[in-house]
C-alpha cells in the first residue's frame, strides 16, 4: 500500500468517524432537555407510546429493557401522567409478538385493557413514531424507552413536528448492554440519513385508527 493511498484511507476513516460523532452529538444535544427520569417531573400527556423490544434477551433470560418499559408505562398511567398507552412493536410470527407481550404484562400490572391500543407494524423506531401521527392521529405524546434509545426517538418525533417528551425507563448495567448501546450509536447516524437524505417511510401504514380520549375531542390529548 502506497503512502498516498494510506493517507487517503486514513482521511476517509477520520471523516467517517467525525460524521458519526457529529450525528450523535446533534441527536443527543438537541433532545436531552425533553427526557425525564422522574414520574413527578414529566409533563402529563394523554397518550404514552411504548416502543417495543423483545421480552427475552439473546441468552434466553428475561429482558430487563422490556420490563423497564412496561413498568414505567404502568407507573405513569397509575400516577395520572398518561390516560392511554399505545404499544408499538414487531410481530413477525405467532411466537414473537412484541405488542401482545406488552399488552399482557401491562394488564397484569393493572393497566385497564380499554386504555391500551396495539400497533403491530412498529418494525422500527421511525415506523412507530410516524404511525403514531399518521395512523393513530397523535400530535403529542410521551415516548417510553431507555435513555440511550429515547434520544433518537425524540429526534425523529421533533423532525415530524410532534410535541413529544420521553420518560427514560430503567436500563441494565452497561457491561451487559454495550452491544445494544454501540448499535444505537450507528442507529442515530442512520436516523439522520433517513430523515434528511433518504426520506425513509414506514414499511406499512394502512387505515387510520385514531385514539380518542374520554375528556377531549382531539386525538392525543
Amino acid at each position: 500500500m502506497t503512502k498516498r493511498l494510506l493517507m487517503l484511507l486514513t482521511l476517509l476513516l477520520a471523516g467517517l468517524g467525525l460524521g458519526v460523532l457529529a450525528c450523535n452529538l446533534w441527536v443527543i444535544q438537541s433532545t436531552q432537555a425533553f427526557l425525564y427520569d422522574s414520574p413527578t417531573a414529566i409533563p402529563p400527556r394523554g397518550v404514552g407510546l411504548v416502543l417495543g423490544t423483545s421480552p427475552w434477551s439473546r441468552e434466553g433470560r428475561a429482558n430487563a429493557h422490556f420490563r423497564g418499559r412496561v413498568e414505567s408505562a404502568a407507573l405513569l398511567y397509575k400516577r395520572g401522567a398518561l390516560q392511554h398507552v399505545l404499544l408499538s412493536g414487531a410481530n413477525p410470527s405467532d411466537r414473537y409478538n412484541e405488542p401482545r407481550a406488552m399488552y399482557k404484562t401491562l394488564a397484569e400490572l393493572g393497566v385497564d385493557r380499554d386504555d391500551m391500543t396495539l400497533d403491530f407494524a412498529g418494525f422500527r423506531t421511525l415506523d412507530s413514531v410516524v404511525r403514531a401521527q399518521q395512523i393513530f392521529g397523535l400530535e403529542e405524546f410521551t415516548l417510553i424507552t431507555q435513555r440511550f434509545h429515547a434520544y433518537r426517538a425524540v429526534f425523529i418525533a421533533h423532525h415530524l413536528g410532534l410535541d413529544v417528551v420521553a420518560y427514560t425507563a430503567p436500563t441494565i448495567p452497561r457491561r451487559r448492554s454495550y452491544r445494544t448501546e454501540i448499535r444505537e450509536v450507528f442507529a442515530r447516524v442512520k436516523a439522520v440519513l433517513d430523515l434528511f437524505f433518504i426520506d425513509k417511510q414506514p414499511r406499512f401504514l394502512g387505515e387510520r385508527e385514531e385514539i380518542r380520549l374520554d375528556n377531549t375531542d382531539e386525538a392525543g390529548g
